[in-house]
């Protein structure tokens, strides 16, 4: 059964503010909240709050770098909020980049598959009331045991982008979630994690707007912050779009930032970037759940219509799968 997930917070809207939108995201066709962690807010305090504020929403972390917290501290937060919602809450986990990791945090990113394996399997093991102790590859720990380990299984999904991780969130995790890909590259990265069981998250940018400038400029500026980066660059080039976006790495590369942004073709904003009315997002987002997504995770991205947290919850409903049944 597909479920209907919601990134929070949403951008430019205070946290407390939120309480009324999570309160209302049932009754629009929202079924989970998810939380981001890069320069915001953390993972868990969002979606704490949230637990609270709608008790029926299934709560998910998208991800927890798996560098930026030690490992024990990982599987203590992970049972706090399976504690405070019970049977309701998944842990995603990923590498992050170099950025988050090393220039925001001072902490060195080695071995990133290598660490997000062992930190899955130390997780895996502590959540289950394990006493945990071994030489991992890229860690040690001696006699860890949570105190109180989740009454119910704790559902577990990496963040993979290539390969070698997408085949480890199928044998490993429950599951993958996905970022940054088109509906029609969805197939390929199921393929790869190959294993039917296997949950598919993937979050998927929305900017609900029918001025198709103002959405490519957005996007051109989004794109060319993180499709540089090594393991996004790496993952488009794996999906087949060197050609489209050579001259994005080659002029950023060259410090020509400006000139990167706009060497995006439209082509590649519009499969990234889901943009229109909120009856041609839905379409859309359609899509993406029939190449095989279980989990579409809306990032509701700023608009110009938007300018207050009524605007704001009008096009929520607008963009949810309720909306397309009325």
């Amino acid at each position: 059964m597909t479920r209907w997930g919601l990134t929070i917070p949403l951008p430019g809207t205070p946290l407390p503010a939120h309480a009324e939108l999570v309160r209302a995201l049932p009754g629009w066709g929202y079924t989970d909240v998810w939380s981001s962690e890069v320069s915001g807010a953390d993972a868990f305090t969002p979606l704490a709050l949230a637990s609270v504020w709608q008790p029926q929403l299934t709560l998910g972390t998208a991800i927890v770098p798996v560098f930026t917290r030690g490992p024990a501290l990982i599987a203590q937060s992970a049972a706090t909020m399976a504690a405070a919602a019970p049977g309701r809450f998944v842990l995603g986990l990923g590498a992050s980049s170099p950025a988050i990791v090393e220039q925001w945090n001072g902490l060195p990113f080695e071995q990133p598959f290598q660490r997000s394996r062992d930190v899955l399997r130390f997780v895996r093991a502590a959540l289950s009331g394990e006493k945990v102790s071994g030489d991992f590859d890229t860690f040690t720990v001696a006699g860890f045991r949570l105190e109180q380990p989740p009454v119910e299984r704790v559902e577990i999904l990496l963040a993979a982008l290539r390969p070698q991780m997408l085949a480890l969130a199928g044998s490993e995790a429950d599951g993958a979630i996905l970022n940054w890909l088109s509906a029609e590259d969805v197939g390929r990265c199921v393929t790869a994690v190959a294993n039917p069981r296997a949950r598919i998250v993937a979050r998927i940018f929305v900017c609900p707007t029918e001025d198709a400038g103002y959405a490519r400029s957005l996007g051109r500026r989004l794109i060319s912050a993180y499709l540089t980066v090594p393991a996004y660059a790496q993952f488009h080039r794996w999906l087949g779009r060197t050609e489209q976006l050579g001259e994005l790495w080659r002029l950023w590369s060259a410090g020509e930032r400006a000139a990167a942004a706009a060497a995006i073709p439209d082509e590649v904003i519009d499969a990234l970037i889901v943009h229109g009315s909120a009856a041609d997002c839905r379409t859309l987002l359609g899509q993406y759940v029939t190449a095989g997504v279980e989990v579409p995770v809306l990032a509701v991205l700023p608009t110009p219509e938007v300018r207050t947290v009524e605007d704001l919850a009008r096009t929520l409903a607008e963009l949810a799968p309720a909306a397309g049944r009325r």
